[in-house]
């Protein structure tokens, strides 16, 4: 009787790794809010979630230290090229992009100008050109986002 084991996506168990490592990073900047665990601190709370994230993280570890990586990937660098094209699609790098340059664009730009522009430029694009019915959803969005904080929670937008 053979056994059968579960398949690793490519880069998994590597992304495993970093997340341990991350959540390890985090709980040392949570404790560096306050220097001490005490329950009413400031830093207790940051502290609770890293150590949620670290428990988290070693738990994942645990459950896939059995799996396998696929046969068919043959070495480190082939499960870095098929991660790469896997998880790196272009309409994925567009997208992250083109949220960098949205985010940068805040600052110098107003709140409602920088968002109809990425909204309305990412409507376009994911929906194959259609530039009209693109605009007109971007200002209804726009127009919802505009009631909403300005006249329901009376909060100003930069």
């Amino acid at each position: 009787m053979s056994k059968q084991f579960e398949r690793v996506q490519a880069g998994e168990k590597a992304f495993d790794w970093l997340l341990l490592l991350f959540s390890i990073g985090v709980l040392i900047e949570a404790f560096r809010i306050d220097g001490e665990i005490r329950l009413n601190s400031a830093g207790s709370f940051p502290v609770g979630l890293a150590l949620v994230m670290l428990a988290s993280s070693v738990a994942i570890l645990f459950s896939h230290r059995r799996k396998r990586r696929d046969p068919r990937i043959r070495s480190a660098r082939h499960e870095a090229e098929v991660f790469l094209h896997e998880h790196f699609q272009p309409h994925i790098v567009i997208f992250s992009v083109v949220a960098v340059l949205y985010l940068a664009a805040i600052v110098w730009a107003s709140f409602y100008v920088s968002t109809f522009v990425f909204l309305a430029a990412l409507f376009i694009y994911f929906r194959q050109g259609k530039f009209i019915s693109s605009l007109i959803i971007t200002s209804a969005a726009i127009a919802v986002i505009y009631g909403l904080f300005t006249m329901v929670f009376r909060v100003y937008l930069p």
